[in-house]
C-alpha cells in the first residue's frame, strides 16, 4: 500500500495536531485528508506554514486547558447522584458504566463528556459514594463523587396488635383485647335509664298531729 507523508493543519484524534508531520496511506490522504483541509502535502512552500500552524496549535491547547481546568474545578465540588434499583436484599439490578456517568452529567448538569475521559476500572455494582477519576486532560485528572442510592421503596414488616399496643399504657392494652362494637347508622347507643325521683308523700300520723 502506497504510503505520503503530510502535514496536518488540524488537531486529529488518534493521529496528530497542527504542525505534525504524519505518514499516512496515500489513498487516505487524497480522498479524506486533503479534501476536508485537514492536512497539506509535504513541500517546501508548505513547510512555511508550520510556524503558523504551530502557534495556532499552542493556543488552542491552552484554550482546552483552561477550559478543562474550570471544567474540573466545578466537577469536583458536586456529588452526581444515581438511582438504581435494587432487590430485597440491596443488591443492585446491572451495573454503573463510563457511560451511564457520562449521560447522568449531561441531564443533571448540562455537561457533555466524552465517556472515554471517565475512567472506571470495572463498572460500579454497589451502593454509596464511589470517586471516580476523569481524565479531561494530559495534566488534568480531577475526581468526581458519585452517589449510587436504591430507587426501590423499602417494603415495612408488618406490626401485630400486641406489639402495636406496647408503649401505649395498661389501658390501652386492656382495650386492645376486647371487641369493638359498630354503632349502626341513625341508632344512638344506649344509655342506662335514669329513674325518675318520686315525690314524698307525708304520712298521714304526722299530718293529724299537725292540725291537732
Amino acid at each position: 500500500m502506497a504510503k505520503t507523508e503530510v502535514i496536518l493543519t488540524s488537531n486529529i484524534v488518534g493521529l496528530g495536531a497542527e504542525s505534525d508531520q504524519v505518514v499516512v496511506a496515500a489513498g487516505y490522504a487524497r480522498n479524506y485528508l486533503f479534501p476536508q483541509r485537514l492536512a497539506i502535502p509535504v513541500s517546501a512552500a508548505n513547510k512555511r506554514r508550520l510556524e503558523v500552524l504551530r502557534q495556532r496549535r499552542a493556543e488552542r491547547e491552552a484554550h482546552d486547558l483552561n477550559s478543562m481546568t474550570e471544567l474540573a474545578a466545578s466537577l469536583s465540588r458536586i456529588v452526581l447522584k444515581i438511582a438504581v434499583k435494587t432487590g430485597a436484599d440491596g443488591k443492585m439490578f446491572g451495573a454503573i458504566t463510563a457511560g451511564s456517568i457520562a449521560d447522568e452529567l449531561q441531564r443533571q448538569c448540562d455537561v457533555s463528556l466524552d465517556k472515554k475521559k471517565i475512567h472506571l476500572e470495572m463498572p460500579i455494582r454497589t451502593l454509596g459514594e464511589h470517586e471516580i477519576e476523569l481524565r479531561l486532560h494530559a495534566d488534568v485528572h480531577p475526581k468526581l463523587r458519585v452517589q449510587v442510592e436504591s430507587s426501590t421503596p423499602v417494603e415495612l414488616p408488618a406490626i401485630a396488635p400486641a406489639e402495636a399496643a406496647k408503649g401505649a399504657g395498661p389501658g390501652a392494652v386492656a382495650r386492645a383485647g376486647r371487641p369493638v362494637r359498630e354503632r349502626k347508622a341513625g341508632v344512638e347507643p344506649k344509655t342506662p335509664a335514669t329513674k325518675e325521683a318520686k315525690p314524698v308523700r307525708a304520712r298521714p300520723e304526722r299530718v293529724e298531729k299537725r292540725k291537732a
